[in-house]
């Protein structure tokens, strides 16, 4: 059974912050034309944090009654509930990988939260985040399992599910699963015939390979640039919502993803991170399976440090 609806979704538009609502999607001609599609974007990057994670944190904070939450993150669900936690005056504890991107770190420092960078990448700082919510008695929150950040990630996809025209194919980055599994219950329900692709890194390809397999498989590392999405250890509730909701998956390439990003960047006007451009490196990647169709995908992110923009822009 399912853990959300498309009503939970309905209502929530009337919860979340309207900074976060209403992101533009449109068709970008210049870049469908490169590649060989109709393509539309829908840009989740003109709001406060810069990142689609605003929806679900903000759900989150507006619904939470403790005085204090703690979390980990690679940094835009982070700056997520940072913010939704500064408006709701509640203190937030953040654990962050040693490696974690310096921007995100200081926007999370910036928007109130306490910031602490423990382990050597997001699951490991995860698992101190855990430990640190158990020994202080403070409610740790997950990104995918807090099924707040699912359904505020679901309002995408009533968003898009407006767009004039039927999609052929809606490619949605793949993390822990909140954002694919959020859009992919509203879709499923109301434009049944678009055909739901999750994207993910090859370097970082735990959610996939266990969707593939029918059972939890985590990884010791991940390798890859795409750190929105870097998960080597899947949260088994996450799977479980993806079972009944993806059509099909994909692995990309590093170079693709800077081939993407670049191309979004020259072709489209956009800054984005990584993890924001996998859907386009996706039809890099696949030309003759989007040829002539009509396909969207989700700009999730534009967190780059300045020296990310020099070397991949």
């Amino acid at each position: 059974m399912s853990r959300l609806s498309t009503n939970d979704i309905e209502k929530a538009c009337e919860i979340i912050d309207e900074v976060f609502l209403n992101s533009p999607q449109y068709e970008c001609e210049p870049l469908g034309e490169s590649l060989g599609c109709k393509l539309i974007l829908k840009v989740e990057t003109n709001n406060p944090i810069r990142s689609f994670k605003g929806r679900g944190g903000d759900l989150l904070c507006s619904n939470a009654t403790e005085k204090s939450l703690v979390c980990a993150s690679a940094g835009n669900f982070g700056q997520a509930v940072a913010y939704g936690c500064r408006k709701q005056n509640i203190a937030l504890t953040i654990f962050a990988a040693e490696s974690a991107n310096p921007y995100k770190i200081q926007r999370m420092q910036d928007l109130g939260a306490n910031v602490i960078l423990k382990g050597e990448d997001f699951d490991a700082a995860k698992s101190h985040a855990k430990q640190f919510g158990e020994e202080n008695n403070v409610r740790f929150v997950v990104d995918s399992l807090d099924i707040e950040t699912v359904i505020g990630a679901g309002t995408i996809g009533l968003e898009l599910a407006k767009f004039p025209e039927t999609l052929d194919y809606l490619l949605i980055p793949l993390g822990n699963g909140a954002l694919f599994n959020g859009i992919a219950t509203y879709f499923k329900a109301k434009s049944p015939n678009t055909k739901l692709i999750a994207i993910q890194a090859k370097g970082a390809s735990a959610m996939v390979d266990s969707w593939r397999e029918k059972r939890l498989i985590a990884h010791k590392v991940v390798n890859t640039i795409a750190d929105g999405i870097g998960v080597r250890l899947p949260v088994q509730e996450a799977l479980d919502d993806m079972e009944n909701l993806i059509d099909d998956c994909l692995l990309v390439e590093e170079n693709s993803i800077i081939e993407a990003m670049k191309t979004l960047h020259l072709q489209a006007g956009l800054v984005v991170e990584p993890a924001g451009a996998v859907g386009v490196s996706a039809i890099l990647e696949n030309r003759e399976m989007f040829a002539n169709k009509t396909v969207s995908t989700i700009i999730c992110g534009s967190n780059l440090t300045e020296k990310q923009i020099i070397e991949w822009l």
